[in-house]
């Protein structure tokens, strides 16, 4: 599968990553596997990223893969980190979510499938949308540190 990676500034191709339930819970902590493989949503205002102001990227927690920009970061005022787009289209993957009683458009790691958040069309300009992710499933690299 092709990925967008930021440091190299181009698409490269990657493998699927594929691991059962049994070994992301090894590898992750308790919330992050709820998250990310459960699906599930951490608290509002709990994210440690809304005091990041530094030039990076937010990448996978599960896999690594580039996802965000810290240039496209926004306060939302929702509690959760959000973006006005991700790298690239071809590091997510969007998919309708009907749990909850609601319509939204779920936003996954392409990679590996991880759960980030969902996507919203009531975000600023140039895009109009908000990713709205949940920063457990995220990890920032400064751009010193690509």
């Amino acid at each position: 599968m092709l990925i967008y990676d930021v440091k190299q500034d181009k698409e490269i191709e990657v493998e699927k990553m594929v691991k059962t339930d049994e070994e992301w819970q090894r590898i992750l902590t308790e919330e992050q596997y709820r998250i990310t493989t459960q699906k599930g949503t951490e608290t509002p205002g709990t994210c440690l990223f809304e005091e990041v102001h530094s030039e990076g990227i937010f990448r996978c927690v599960r896999c690594g893969t580039d996802l965000f920009k810290s240039t496209s970061k926004y306060n939302s005022g929702t509690g959760w980190p959000s973006y006005t787009e991700p790298v690239s289209s071809l590091n997510i993957e969007e998919q309708e979510d009907r749990s909850l009683g609601m319509i939204r458009i779920e936003v996954l790691c392409a990679r590996c499938g991880s759960h980030l958040g969902h996507v919203f069309d009531d975000g600023p300009l140039p895009t109009g949308k908000r990713y709205c992710m949940n920063g457990i499933a995220l990890h920032f690299v400064s751009i010193e540190n690509l």
